[in-house]
């Protein structure tokens, strides 16, 4: 009777174990201290880092804070990595609600898979859904694009510099071809206006505005109107990639951080 008693209580114990891991890990990687969302939009989010981080070995975690209460945002997410028990290869975003501060730390794989030029697209693609208080979606953005992100670096082609990923809003481009279109219309516009003013000619020289003998010249004068100065940008020598730097435990983390 008693050796079975002990059998019992063994097999429940190494029941809870097996059950405990997969709560922690699975509650650990989102942390809404910040309350910014519902409990089903909670429940949506964990299922999807849950699923992604699964399926991809490695870690995608969310963490909002109410404040950072005088702490670098940089070394907080940083150390908050390295002291949850998370995997080896994963990428963590943190939020401070106070400080509308938001940083994500890489580590492991995960420093090769989100290069710098990477961090900050996916940043320009969920930091003004953060300053618009769209929380859940800023945070599903941020998932989804670590998902992908990921298994393009499994490809041996991490996104970097001249490698994003297709449909990024290329500011330049847009100004010019708005400045074109502008050009376009204002090049019809003095057409039409020159055409009915065939009377009218410029002339070679200033004199020929003026009256003869209503203007004398008293005093000569050289005066420096402006300077035109051409600057020419410097390129810089990286080629992509992603820097580091060093946690608290000395342990090696790449990543960015910004306002919203």
């Amino acid at each position: 009777m008693k050796k079975k008693y002990l059998s019992l209580v063994f097999l429940l114990m190494f029941c809870v174990s097996m059950v405990l891991p997969v709560c922690a890990a699975g509650s650990s990687r989102l942390d809404d201290n910040a309350d910014y969302l519902t409990d089903s939009e909670e429940t949506a989010l964990l299922s999807k880092l849950n699923e992604i981080s699964t399926r991809q070995g490695m870690d995608v975690v969310v963490v909002t804070i109410p404040a950072l209460y005088g702490n670098d945002i940089t070394a907080f997410a940083d150390d908050y990595y390295d002291e949850n028990g998370y995997l080896p290869d994963g990428i963590l975003l943190l939020v401070s609600d106070y400080d509308r501060e938001w940083a994500i730390s890489t580590t492991g794989y995960c420093i090769t898979a989100f290069t710098d030029a990477g961090l900050d697209y996916m940043a320009n693609q969920f930091a003004d859904l953060l300053s618009a208080g769209e929380y859940s979606a800023a945070f599903d953005t941020y998932a989804e694009l670590c998902d992908e992100f990921i298994s393009q670096a499994k490809t041996g082609r991490p996104y970097d510099v001249g490698s994003l990923p297709r449909g990024t809003f290329n500011v330049g481009k847009t100004l010019l071809i708005s400045l074109g279109i502008g050009l376009f219309a204002a090049l019809i516009v003095t057409g039409v206006m020159r055409s009915k003013l065939k009377t009218v000619r410029a002339q070679t020289a200033a004199s020929e505005y003026v009256k003869s003998g209503s203007m004398k010249v008293t005093e000569r004068r050289d005066m420096f109107l402006y300077r035109q100065v051409r600057r020419q940008k410097r390129e810089s020598s990286s080629s992509g990639g992603s820097s580091t730097h060093r946690s608290s435990s000395g342990r090696s983390h790449g990543g960015s951080r910004g306002s919203f």
